[in-house]
């Protein structure tokens, strides 16, 4: 437990209706007593857990505010300390003076991401659930926020104690076999080894294909609407945009530049990038145009590829499909009100949606196609997911390791060298989790958080 008595501001800055100074450690609920006084006269100290009192913020014999101070006993706390929350009004001037009031009273300021740290230190979550506190805070819709509070919740902690039990049962097996190579028991032979290796390296790579459908709710896609020319790329820009972020004209390559938008279409965010059209030209001007729609269908992670579906594929048509991956492009069949001279034939291999951007129809199956080619249909919010990059390096590196014990038991290596691999994918997911961690690793994880939290 650690010896300094840490205090921080944990509401936004900015005018609320209340503010909230955490205090934690073993001093903390003396520190508090020193600049609160309740109206009933009763002192902090007095009271027991998940107890609270009404009175004033007290500092150099004035009153800074009125508050009510909330008492957590260890271990039964956020940190497993001793905790006080003072809520006193909400509001920057307020909450830095009951703040300095405590600061004065013997705490000391808190680190970025500290009482989290502290809970983790003190076994109150494991690291995996760690990382999950600020992704709580920072969901930006429905899906995210169910994503993140599963791995609050242990969802993705249990898929890893799973995976480390049967690397477990794997080690021990090993070492029964060497003290006991004679005997004929099911569990030491080949055909286990084998099995447990083959189960652990399938609960790795489904753990490991959760991570960049997770980031996309995270993070966003990063999209180019790309097509020739007049196709209504602009116009699909706007309907996603939901407002007139591009210019829409008869005239065929009014769009020079790229002109970029974030939206969120259903659980998606999607950072939209409108293009200039492509087409062969002499026009130097559009040509630089030109150039960077093409830059930017190599850096995209979507593509929304835009066909005018009431025109024969032409030329430039054809061109523009040589420089799409049908992977990670959806073709947008547009100006379906129009009527349809292309089918989806013409485009073999690539994802397509029938759509009228200028009227809006089509706008719940292009949604849908958006979802399927991102994953994030496929996707359980409250399943087990990885939510960092730290989490996935290491996932890949037990993988890693796993994959290797696997191919030198097949090719008749002894035990010894193939519980050296074992050992390996365990300490990469011993450190995953926090089980077996240095300092500089939890602090690097720790330092990303905001003060008070």
């Amino acid at each position: 437990m650690a010896e300094r008595t840490i205090a921080a501001i944990s509401t936004p800055s900015g005018e609320g209706g209340i503010g909230v100074i955490r205090i934690s450690g073993s001093e903390a609920i003396r520190i508090a007593d020193r600049v609160f006084k309740s109206a009933s006269g009763k002192e902090l100290t007095a009271l027991s857990g998940y107890s609270a009192l009404f009175g004033h913020v007290i500092h150099n014999d004035e009153i800074v505010d009125e508050a009510v101070a909330t008492v957590f006993l260890a271990p039964k706390s956020y940190t497993g300390e001793d905790v006080c929350e003072l809520s006193c009004h909400g509001g920057g001037y307020v909450t830095k003076a009951v703040l300095r009031a405590v600061l004065s009273a013997g705490a000391t300021l808190a680190q970025p991401g500290e009482f989290t740290k502290r809970a983790f230190l003190n076994g109150k979550l494991d690291l995996t659930e760690a990382e999950s506190v600020m992704g709580l805070i920072a969901a930006k819709s429905r899906e995210e926020l169910r994503l993140q509070l599963a791995a609050k919740m242990g969802r993705t902690s249990k898929e890893i104690a799973d995976i480390e039990s049967t690397l477990l049962e794997l080690s021990a097996d090993f070492a029964a076999y060497s003290d006991f190579p004679d005997e004929d028991l099911e569990e030491l032979s080949p055909e286990n080894f084998s099995r447990l290796l083959k189960k652990a390296r399938q609960g790795l790579e489904g753990l490991i294909s959760t991570y960049d459908s997770g980031r996309v709710l995270r993070e966003g896609i990063k999209t180019a609407i790309v097509g020739k020319p007049n196709v209504g790329k602009s116009t699909l820009m706007n309907l996603l945009s939901k407002e007139e972020r591009s210019i829409v004209t008869d005239v065929a390559g009014t769009t020079r530049d790229v002109i970029e938008n974030t939206v969120n279409i259903g659980s998606i965010t999607l950072i939209l990038a409108d293009t200039a059209g492509i087409r062969a030209t002499e026009d130097l001007v559009e040509e630089v145009g030109v150039r960077l729609a093409k830059d930017r269908i190599g850096s995209s992670q979507l593509t929304l590829a835009v066909f005018d579906c009431s025109s024969p594929l032409d030329a430039d048509d054809r061109d523009i499909l040589t420089l799409l991956d049908p992977a990670t492009t959806l073709v947008v069949l547009n100006k379906s009100d129009k009527g349809q001279m292309v089918s989806e034939a013409d485009f073999t291999d690539f994802t397509t949606v029938l759509i009228s951007a200028k009227q809006g129809s089509g706008a719940d199956e292009l949604e849908k196609a958006i979802a399927n080619i991102s994953g994030i249909s496929r996707l359980d919010p409250a399943a087990a997911v990885l939510l960092s990059e730290r989490q996935r390096d290491l996932a890949t590196q037990a993988l890693s390791a796993a994959v290797e014990a696997e191919n030198l038991l097949n090719a008749g290596y002894t035990l010894d060298a193939v519980g050296v691999c074992v050992d390996e994918a365990l300490t990469h997911l011993y450190t995953l989790d926090g089980k077996r961690v240095t300092n500089e690793v939890a602090d690097e994880v720790f330092r990303r958080f905001c003060v008070g939290k």
